[in-house]
């Protein structure tokens, strides 16, 4: 049975992520080898050539008036999107598509545009993880998901960085054409159907500004001089001279945390810069404070979905590993 085709609208602007076009497009032309039937037509706003990050100009099917119906929206990020404001005549462009749209979805900070077009008020959204805050604070009606890989609420769909918008287009020729198609795209394209962890794994565990207060500050600067030593909750009181009940309450009403899993923070991200930097996974629990192996994997389970083994191995090198992943972790 031919497949019915399936139109793909791809919203573009100056300074767009090239990738954030070239990753979804090929999944697509790839799932059209499987038997898929997609047909790609990359719009701007007034249907002249957009220029990309890296500075090649991509031509451009038409102007995002002429578009009649297309069946799925994809609108793509680019780095000046969250630090200033969308343009008005791309908000309002994606504002029509979407309307006359199936689905919609963004890739990366493509968010920030979907978001000043009203297209995500009351919707459970992601973006990159740098950028997670400034689009909560941005538009607080939105439930922002910091560390998921894509989010799909209704028709609307939103992901992560660049390489994200892979995994989504994945999940869209899922949805279209069923997992073993798009199985096939995966293995061709030699992508993962569903990675491990979110993005947690590439982001920094202690994210926003520094402490506001001055004892805060201290026990931060206590912690991070020895993650190592005693930072029980009555050692850190006893060193900023505050009981602690009260060094409790200072954590909760600024950080929203505790001072335990304030330390474990500091810790994870020591453990992480020593695994980075060579370190076995045994040793970076030893220097960063954490009891044993195990108290670290747990750790690395709950923040990044991963082992602290399996992170090294994912970001420690490019080179192919000599053996495979599960051996790795049973040597640990």
């Amino acid at each position: 049975m031919t497949p019915k085709p399936h139109t793909v609208g791809v919203l573009v602007f100056d300074d767009m992520k090239m990738l954030d076009l070239s990753g979804p497009a090929e999944v697509f032309s790839e799932a059209n080898r499987f038997g898929a039937d997609y047909r790609l037509t990359v719009v701007s706003v007034s249907g002249a050539p957009v220029r990309t990050s890296i500075g090649l100009r991509v031509p451009v099917d038409t102007d995002a008036a002429s578009v009649s119906e297309p069946d799925t929206l994809l609108v793509v990020g680019g780095d000046l999107l969250p630090g200033f404001p969308v343009d008005p005549d791309l908000s309002t462009a994606a504002k029509r598509l979407a309307e006359r749209a199936g689905r919609v979805a963004s890739i990366c900070t493509g968010a920030f545009i979907l978001a000043a077009a009203g297209l995500l008020d009351g919707k459970r959204v992601t973006t990159h993880w740098q950028h997670t805050t400034l689009l909560a604070r941005g538009y607080p009606s939105m439930r922002v998901e910091p560390d998921a890989i894509f989010v799909k609420d209704g028709t609307t769909y939103t992901s992560a960085g660049v390489t994200a918008g892979i995994d989504l287009a994945l999940a869209l020729v899922e949805e279209d054409h069923g997992p073993d198609l798009a199985r096939g795209v995966a293995r061709s394209l030699v992508v993962f159907m569903q990675r491990s962890g979110g993005q947690s794994q590439f982001s920094a565990s202690l994210q926003g500004p520094a402490p506001r207060t001055p004892v805060l500050r201290l026990v931060q600067d206590l912690v991070q001089a020895d993650p190592s030593a005693d930072h029980s909750l009555d050692s850190l009181a006893a060193g900023v001279r505050v009981s602690p009940r009260h060094l409790t309450r200072m954590f909760r009403a600024e950080l929203d945390t505790t001072p335990m899993k304030y330390v474990e923070l500091i810790r994870f991200d020591r453990a992480k810069a020593l695994l980075d930097s060579g370190h076995t996974a045994t040793e970076a629990a030893s220097l960063s404070g954490f009891p044993s192996y195990e108290s670290l994997r747990r750790a690395f389970v709950r923040h990044l979905g991963v082992s602290p083994t399996r992170y090294q191995h994912r970001f420690a090198t490019t080179r192919p590993a000599s053996r495979p992943e599960r051996d790795i972790e049973e040597k640990a």
